[in-house]
C-alpha cells in the first residue's frame, strides 16, 4: 500500500465509523490511533511524530478562547430557565396576535431574541412549543405551519451572535470571534426577514392557515401591554449588546475592550442579575445551569480531542494534499468550490452534529479555501448558515425530535385536543429547510451580506509607492579647536621616540 492512497481510506473509515452510531469522540480517537500505529509500522512517519500528541491535547486544554464556551453556555442556561421566553412569547403573542400570522411573527421575533440570549436549540424549541403550540392549535393555525415555524425559529440560535458555533468557527479558522459575530449579523437578519415574508405570503394567499386571534383573547391592552414587552426585551437586549460590544462583535465597533472569555464571564454575571430581577434566582436554577454547562463543555472538549488525534494522523499521511487536489481543481473557481462544499456539508449534517462538523471537517476545508482567496469569515458564516439546517433535516433533525417529544407531552397533559402527527412535523419542516437553503445561496453569490459589517482593510497600490532616498549624505562639518600652533610631523616623531626610550630605561 502506498501512502498517497491511505488518506481516502482514512476518510472513508471515518464516515463508516460515524454511521455505525458509536460516540464520535471515541470513534475518532480509536481510528486516529489505529491508523497512526499502522503508518509507523509502514515507515510513513517516525514514532516521534505521535509523541507530539500529548502536546496537542495540552494545547487544546490550555486554549483560552475555548473558555468562552462554558461562559456563554452558562449565561444562556440561566436566561433560558429564568422564564424570559415565557414572558416574551406571552407579551409578543398578545401584541401581534390579532393580525394574520401574528402568532407566527411573534415566534419568529422571540426566536431571534432568544437566539441571542440563550444560544441553545433544545431549550428554545421546547420553551416556545410549550407556550405557543397550544395557542396556535386553539385558534386554528395550520398544524404544519405551526410545527415548522417553531422548529425553524429555534434553529436561528445557531447563527445569531453570541452563537457557540461561531466561537468554534473562529477558533478553527484562526479569526477573531468579534469578526465572526459581525459577519453573522447580516445573514441572521435576512433569515428572520425571509421567515417573516413567508408568513406574510401565507396570510395573503392562504389566510386560513394563519388566522388572527380575536381581541377578546387579550389579557391586557394598550400601554400596559407595550410596557410588558419592553420590560422583557430591553434588559436582555442591553446585556447582549454590552457583551457583544465589549468584544467588538457589533457593527460599527472596531475596538474590543475585552476578550471573548472576559465578555462571557461578564455575560454570566449579567444573566444572574436578570434572573434576580425576575425573582427566579435560586439554588436549583444555578445548579441546573451548571449541570447543562458541564455536559456541553465536556462533550465539546472530548470531540475536539478526538478530532485532533484523527487530523494529526491524517495530516501526517498527506491527507491535506489529497483534499486540496480534490477540491481545488473543481470547475467554477471559488463559487464552484463553495457549492460543492455546501452540498457535502448539507448531506453530512443528516448524521453529524454541528460541533462534530466544525471540529472534523472544517480543519480539512479551511486551508483549501484560504489558498483559493476566500475570506475566512465569509466561509465560516456560510457554513454556519448551512449547518443550522442540520436541526431541521427530516427525519433526523434534533429540533424535530424535541418538537415530537413536547407535542406528546402536551397531549398527555390535555393542553391540546389531539396528538400531533409525525407526518405534520416532518412535512412542515420542508418549506423552512428550503428557506434556509435560499439563504445559503444568497450568501454564496452575495458575499457582501457577510463582509459589509467587517472592518475594511486599507489597500496599498504598490505601483504608486515612491521611495525617496538622499543622494548625498550630509555630514556636518566638525570644527577642530586647538590651543596653540599645531605640532609638525618631525616633532611628533621625536616625541614618540622619546616615550619609547623612557619605557626601556624603566
Amino acid at each position: 500500500m502506498q501512502m498517497e492512497n491511505f488518506a481516502p481510506i482514512m476518510f472513508a473509515g471515518l464516515v463508516l465509523t460515524m454511521l455505525i452510531g458509536f460516540p464520535v469522540a471515541f470513534s475518532l480517537s480509536f481510528l486516529g490511533l489505529a491508523c497512526g500505529f499502522l503508518a509507523i509500522s509502514l515507515d510513513w512517519f517516525p514514532a516521534s511524530f505521535m509523541a507530539n500528541l500529548p502536546l496537542n491535547i495540552f494545547g487544546i486544554l490550555s486554549n483560552d478562547l475555548l473558555l468562552a464556551i462554558p461562559f456563554f453556555t452558562f449565561m444562556g442556561a440561566i436566561l433560558e430557565k429564568c422564564g424570559l421566553a415565557e414572558d416574551m412569547l406571552d407579551s409578543m403573542g398578545q401584541l401581534f396576535g390579532t393580525v394574520r400570522g401574528g402568532l407566527g411573527y411573534s415566534v419568529i421575533i422571540v426566536g431571534f431574541i432568544l437566539g441571542a440570549i440563550t444560544g441553545t436549540v433544545a431549550g428554545q424549541v421546547i420553551a416556545m412549543a410549550l407556550i405557543s403550540l397550544p395557542v396556535m392549535i386553539r385558534y386554528g393555525y395550520n398544524m404544519r405551519y405551526a410545527t415548522g415555524v417553531l422548529a425553524a425559529s429555534g434553529t436561528i440560535t445557531q447563527l445569531v451572535p453570541p452563537s457557540l458555533v461561531l466561537v468554534v468557527m473562529a477558533d478553527q479558522l484562526g479569526r477573531s470571534v468579534g469578526d465572526m459575530y459581525k459577519g453573522a449579523w447580516g445573514p441572521s437578519i435576512m433569515q428572520v426577514a425571509i421567515f417573516a415574508l413567508y408568513t406574510f405570503a401565507l396570510g395573503v394567499f392562504k389566510p386560513h392557515y394563519v388566522p388572527g386571534i380575536p381581541k377578546e383573547a387579550r389579557t391586557m391592552d394598550g400601554f400596559h401591554l407595550w410596557m410588558k414587552c419592553l420590560r422583557g426585551i430591553i434588559p436582555s437586549a442591553f446585556l447582549i449588546f454590552a457583551v457583544l460590544g465589549s468584544m467588538g462583535g457589533l457593527p460599527g465597533i472596531n475596538t474590543a475592550i475585552a476578550t471573548p472569555t472576559e465578555a462571557g464571564a461578564m455575560g454570566c454575571v449579567g444573566a444572574l442579575i436578570l434572573a434576580a430581577m425576575h425573582k427566579r434566582l435560586d439554588k436549583g436554577l444555578v445548579w441546573e445551569a451548571m449541570q447543562s454547562t458541564m455536559r456541553l463543555t465536556a462533550m465539546v472538549v472530548f470531540i475536539l480531542i478526538g478530532s485532533r488525534v484523527f487530523s494529526m494522523v491524517f495530516q501526517g499521511v498527506d491527507g491535506a494534499k489529497w483534499v486540496e487536489h480534490l477540491l481545488s481543481g473543481l470547475p467554477g473557481g471559488q463559487v464552484g468550490f463553495l457549492i460543492v462544499v455546501n452540498i457535502f456539508i448539507f448531506f453530512l449534517a443528516f448524521f453529524l452534529d454541528f460541533f462534530e462538523i466544525a471540529f472534523i471537517i472544517l480543519p480539512l476545508l479551511g486551508p483549501v479555501a484560504e489558498k483559493m482567496g476566500i475570506d475566512m469569515v465569509w466561509f465560516g458564516v456560510l457554513l454556519c448558515v448551512n449547518m443550522q439546517t442540520s436541526f431541521m433535516h427530516p427525519p433526523f433533525g434534533f429540533a424535530l425530535f424535541y418538537l415530537r417529544g413536547i407535542s406528546d407531552t402536551l397531549f398527555k397533559e390535555g393542553r391540546i385536543e389531539k396528538p400531533v402527527k409525525s407526518n405534520d412535523i416532518y412535512m412542515g419542516a420542508i418549506p423552512w429547510v428550503i428557506m434556509q437553503l435560499v439563504l445559503v445561496v444568497i450568501v454564496i453569490f452575495v458575499p457582501e451580506s457577510v463582509t459589509m459589517f467587517l472592518d475594511k482593510e486599507e489597500k496599498v497600490d504598490l505601483d504608486k509607492v515612491v521611495i525617496e532616498m538622499p543622494t548625498e549624505q550630509e555630514v556636518p562639518n566638525a570644527e577642530l579647536k586647538l590651543e596653540g600652533p599645531a605640532p609638525t610631523a618631525a616633532e611628533s616623531a621625536a616625541e614618540e621616540q622619546k616615550k619609547i626610550d623612557d619605557l626601556f630605561k624603566k
